[in-house]
This record gives structure tokens, C-alpha cells and sequence, in this order.
């Protein structure tokens, strides 16, 4: 009798903890997010050539533009491998894409005409027109990627820096 009332009491418990809903996951990082994509298998390699991946996994309020692979094409051949053989300059390119500080779109929207300053610390233009978001000369094609980290906007061509 006391083993029927154990399995019972044990089969109760194992259908109350089924049928609870389950946690929320925690939201990804910047890094997690940019993991994730398919579009952008070309900037996680460079972000780890350019042992950025940390930074990007960790504590902080970051806003990343992150360039899609179909951008990185854009860029010709030679330049791209001299990039990835220059870890510095490589560092100063992935730099340009990230702003202190977590900006979503309706933030991103309300500095129509204004110069937004990078980590790397070059300024890119933001300009607004018939809901098209430009920063500099990249589009933004998906926005407020939410991140535990911050956010990311896709462009779809990298920012190069000015210096």
C-alpha cells in the first residue's frame, strides 16, 4: 500500500513538473546572436581572428552593426585577405561597427542627421528616408536583435573607418 501511495505521489510530481511551463531562456549575447545567424559566418570568424569574441560575450551595453557575409563580398578579395592578415587593422574595421551604449531602432531613427561615434572611434552619419536607415553607407536590413549584451542592427555593407 505505502509503495502504490509512493509511485503515485512520484507520478503526481513528475506531471506537475512536465506540464510546468519551462524557464525562459536567457537571451543571447551579441556574440551568441552572430553565432546563431547563417548571414553572418564570415564577421564571427573575423570577430574571432580578432579575439573580440570575449568582449562580445561579456558584460557591458554594446550596439553592433554587424555586417552580413553578401557584404564582406562586396569588398574585393585582395583587400579582405590583407584585412584578415593585419590584426590590428582588422580590430580598427570590427571596432567601427559597435557603439557604446544599447541603441534600438527607435533610438537609431532619432538621430536622423547626426554622426554617431564608434568604439574604434571614427563617426558614421545616420540618415533616415522613407523608413530606410542608413548608417554611412550601409542599410539596415534587420534591426534590434536583442542581445543580454546590448543589440544588433544587419547592414548590408561594412563600415570602413575613416582613420
Amino acid at each position: 500500500m505505502m509503495k502504490s501511495k509512493l509511485i503515485a505521489a512520484f507520478s503526481f510530481a513528475a506531471l506537475v513538473f512536465a506540464a510546468a511551463p519551462a524557464r525562459a531562456e536567457e537571451p543571447k549575447t551579441i556574440a551568441g546572436i552572430v553565432a546563431g545567424s547563417k548571414d553572418h559566418t564570415i564577421l564571427l570568424e573575423l570577430v574571432k581572428e580578432a579575439g573580440l569574441a570575449e568582449t562580445l560575450s561579456g558584460k557591458g551595453e554594446w550596439t553592433v552593426f554587424a555586417p552580413t557575409d553578401a557584404a564582406f563580398k562586396k569588398i574585393d578579395a585582395d583587400t579582405l585577405k590583407k584585412v584578415k592578415g593585419d590584426k590590428e587593422l582588422l580590430k580598427k574595421i570590427l571596432m567601427a561597427h559597435a557603439v557604446k551604449g544599447t541603441w534600438v531602432a527607435a533610438d537609431v531613427v532619432k538621430l536622423d542627421g547626426k554622426e554617431v561615434e564608434t568604439l574604434q572611434g571614427t563617426s558614421f552619419k545616420i540618415t533616415v528616408k522613407d523608413k530606410t536607415v542608413m548608417v554611412g553607407d550601409a542599410k539596415v536590413t534587420a534591426a534590434d536583435l536583442k542581445a543580454s549584451n546590448g543589440v544588433v542592427h544587419v547592414i548590408d555593407t561594412v563600415l570602413m573607418p575613416a582613420k
